[in-house]
């Protein structure tokens, strides 16, 4: 597989992965958000006379919040894992050239993975 596809491959999940968890964030926050208006309508007298529009803000905000930091944190941790993953994977590349005596360059990490991704694809 060519890099540049990889690449496009690794947005791809990432956006996905980002999407997904901004739907939930904004959705369990504007939860709380609506849940907070209705006990502050019941219980404040200032807030009871605040317009619908007023309200509405107030629970878009924690919509917002929720989407934001739901998709931020998502991402984060993504990109966490996916560092691990090529970490651990460029041990092995190290460890795997300095059995066989060479000295694990960019170039021959790049070339070990490439040809570890042909052993791979090739049918058994």
């Amino acid at each position: 597989m060519s890099r540049a596809k990889q690449h496009q491959e690794d947005v791809e999940l990432a956006y996905q992965v980002q999407s997904k968890a901004a739907i939930a964030g904004a959705a369990r926050t504007t939860a709380i958000g609506v849940g907070l208006a209705v006990m502050a309508h019941h219980l404040w007298p200032f807030f009871r006379r605040q317009t619908l529009a007023a309200k509405g803000f107030m629970v878009s905000g924690f919509t917002i919040v929720g989407l934001v930091f739901g998709a931020e944190s998502a991402l984060l941790e993504h990109e966490n894992r996916r560092r691990r993953e090529e970490n651990n994977l460029r041990q092995q590349a190290r460890l795997d050239l300095a059995r066989r005596g060479i000295i694990a360059t960019e170039t021959e990490i790049a070339k070990w993975k490439e040809a570890r991704e042909l052993e791979r694809n090739q049918p058994q």
